[in-house]
């Protein structure tokens, strides 16, 4: 998976009739992977459904695959393309298997590309290749029992100086990859005499002396994507793992946040393309009253809506993850993309609801039973509304930045 697509992505503007069409590269990027995740990933996912069974072969297939270190570079055992061809990887899983995505997400997004965008050139050497082949899996570290949406003002891990060393104290929750994770980025609070308590982050090893794995969650949704409970206590962390340096570790989170956000888009528009293609072939094949329902009038009313709404959907996802591509490394957490990437997942999780709700009803009761596939998708939504910052504090966001303009 190492073609023209991934060594050579054509940039955007001018190029492009409009900044929402895909250029031929681009295209072709898009229809190799949605080859590879329905006759690698699809397989996988009734069972880790059924059973919250994690693939332990998944990560190297992935690294081997091509499919890993998107952004990074070839010097450090990436694929050398940009955070765009990343979200067209992400949407491409999200259709055939969206708790291979989050966790894929996770570890490429949220550690990966973080890691490489603020680590040091010695914390890219030791880390980034095991994480772009596979061997190792990535996480982030930012949910606590107490802290949510307030992630952090009431944020309770502590990060304290100790020699060439940090000790890390407290707990992090409803982590994506925690139970599986090799190398995490941990966000901690410096504890200080004073009232300032900048916040740090840290590269975090599994084996480090202090860091345990504890309660693994059974979910509603996203089920074999292993979510967990990490506790530090007195964790040992080498001052040379602080990622972002004693002054960036808010930038190296809010960056994070922005392109989260612009991240878990391209998964709901995965799961909504899905969703219709279920909700097409049922209209066609289910009869009732002697003829195909796909004939009735409601049906096809229902099938419209969704097709239109999918369709905005990706403009709109396709036009943020552009404008996150081009942002600098200490531009998140205010300004256009903040309200952006806010917008984009609040609009494309929402809209997925919608999509998700007529695609169980045109399934009726086949829909409401646990084993169908439609079922596995519209269990899968509610998490898009919370991830990430909630809905409610998407609006928040984009309202703050349209009352500073």
């Amino acid at each position: 998976m190492t073609g023209p697509s991934w060594k050579n992505p054509q940039p955007a503007g001018a190029a492009r009739a409009g900044l929402d069409e895909l250029s031929g590269d681009e295209q072709q990027m898009l229809e190799e992977t949605d080859r590879f995740a329905r006759g690698e990933l699809y397989a996988l996912a009734p069972r880790m459904d059924h059973e919250e069974w994690w693939p332990e072969h998944l990560f190297p297939q992935l690294g081997a695959a091509g499919y890993l270190g998107i952004t990074v570079p070839e010097a450090y055992g990436g694929v050398g393309a940009d955070l765009f061809a990343s979200g067209l990887v992400l949407e491409a899983f999200s259709r055939w298997n969206h708790a291979v995505a989050i966790s894929w997400v996770a570890h490429e997004n949220l550690c990966l590309n973080n890691l490489y965008r603020n680590g040091t050139d010695a914390q890219r050497r030791r880390y980034l290749p095991g994480l772009c082949d596979g061997t190792r899996i990535g996480a982030l570290a930012l949910t606590e029992p107490g802290a949510g949406s307030d992630a952090i003002g009431s944020m309770r891990t502590t990060a304290r100086r100790d020699g060439n060393d940090y000790l890390l104290n407290g707990t992090k929750l409803f982590i994506t990859n925690g139970p599986v994770a090799d190398v995490l980025i941990v966000y901690a609070k410096a504890e200080r005499a004073d009232a300032s308590s900048p916040v740090l982050a840290f590269i975090v090893e599994k084996g480090f002396p202090g860091f345990q794995t504890a309660q693994t969650l059974t979910k509603m949704g996203f089920r074999g994507s292993k979510t967990g409970e990490l506790v530090f206590q007195d964790c040992r962390v080498p001052a040379d793992n602080l990622l972002g340096g004693e002054a960036g570790g808010l930038s190296v989170l809010m960056s994070g946040l922005d392109l989260e956000r612009a991240m878990i888009s391209p998964m709901c528009l995965g799961i909504a393309e899905r969703a219709l293609t279920l909700s097409l072939e049922h209209a066609k094949t289910r009869e009732q009253f002697g003829q195909p329902i796909g004939s009735f009038q409601m049906i096809r009313a229902k099938l419209a809506d969704m097709y239109v709404w999918i369709e905005t959907m990706r403009s709109f996802t396709y036009r943020v993850l552009r404008s996150a591509t081009a942002m600098e490394s200490d531009a998140g957490g205010r300004g256009e993309i903040h309200k952006l990437s806010a917008a984009s997942v609040m609009y494309a999780a929402e809209t997925l609801n919608r999509v998700l709700n007529e695609a169980v009803q045109i399934h009726g009761g086949s829909g409401y039973i646990w084993e169908s596939e439609i079922n596995r998708l519209y269990r899968a939504n509610k998490l898009l509304e919370i991830g990430a910052g909630t809905t409610e504090i998407r609006k928040l966001i984009i309202s703050a930045e349209l009352l500073r303009e």
